[in-house]
């Protein structure tokens, strides 16, 4: 925030104004902050608009009244937020009685937009703060990185062992119908797939948008089901024509649709809870969603075969 900005009354005339900012030095001038005798804001006139209006044209008939503000202990992210959805190229202080205290000017919020996308990368790679840690990661020595990642891969490769049972389990199955064996990468795949974009998406999500988590997750959820559905239909058709077997084509396209709305959920979930549990979610999140993610693709897949085709 920067306090040297020009301030004026809606009774002072534009002629006035412009003579009052001749020679006077501010931190931020592009426009001019609208108060009343007890300071408190209650508009902005645009300096662009004040230059082009009459010399005796008072600043009460070119304010813009009620003009979005935060608080000092606004976070930054919400700061730059406001200015986008509000079309602001600054963004006005004030505290409880909206006394006009400073504005965040555009280099503030450009600097603030920066430092945000780039913690939202970071927290998209699993990085979640930046700092020793997530140096050491990279400048560490081969046997070093070895020794953070090997753990998280153990727990990955015992997944993939899971994995194998759950396929070996249902082994009289595959060999009754060699046919189910042929959409199980297809099935992996996607659900893989649609995890990882819903990732990416929240992530997003979160440092553009100001809707509330519990909405976010909802619309995520709900965009899943959405997806699960269409990927559903668009398989259930060609599986029939070509398998001719409408049983198959209806336990795949179930399988798709239950697998990519979980997908939504171990998407969105599991690098936070690696992160609340204290482990850096840079060397787990990737191993150990996938394999969980791996497993469960199998397990609805395998289930609804069980129900439909067997």
């Amino acid at each position: 925030m920067v306090t040297r900005v020009p301030v004026a009354h809606a009774n002072d005339t534009a002629g006035s104004v412009l003579e009052r900012l001749t020679g006077s030095n501010y931190d931020y001038a592009a426009a001019i902050y609208i108060v009343n005798g007890g300071n408190r804001l209650e508009g902005i006139v645009p300096l662009t608009q004040l230059l082009a209006a009459a010399v005796e044209t008072r600043l009460g008939e070119l304010v813009k009244l009620n003009p979005p503000a935060v608080r000092p202990e606004t976070d930054q992210e919400h700061v730059a937020s406001v200015a986008i959805h509000e079309q602001l190229t600054a963004v006005p202080v004030v505290d409880a009685g909206r006394k006009l205290l400073g504005v965040v000017p555009p280099e503030a919020l450009l600097y603030v937009l920066r430092r945000e996308h780039v913690e939202d990368l970071h927290r998209l790679a699993g990085i979640a703060r930046e700092g020793t840690q997530a140096r050491h990661a990279l400048e560490a020595p081969p046997s070093r990185r070895a020794r953070d990642r090997l753990p998280w891969l153990l727990v990955g490769l015992a997944g993939s062992i899971l994995a194998t049972f759950v396929v070996a389990y249902f082994e009289q199955a595959l060999h009754s119908r060699v046919a189910i064996a042929f959409f199980i990468p297809g099935i992996v795949y996607l659900a893989d797939a649609i995890g990882t974009q819903t990732e990416t998406i929240v992530v997003r999500g979160l440092s553009l948008s100001r809707i509330s988590f519990a909405r976010l997750i909802a619309g995520e959820l709900g965009t899943g089901l959405i997806i699960g559905l269409t990927l559903a239909a668009l398989a259930f058709v060609p599986i029939w024509l070509w398998f001719g077997d409408i049983d198959l084509a209806a336990a795949v396209s179930i399988a798709l649709l239950v697998a990519g709305a979980v997908a939504t959920t171990v998407g969105m979930f599991f690098p936070w809870i690696l992160s609340r549990l204290g482990r850096d979610p840079a060397f787990g999140s990737g191993p150990i969603a996938t394999i969980v993610q791996d497993v469960l693709s199998l397990v609805i897949y395998f289930v609804t075969i069980s129900e439909f085709v067997l």
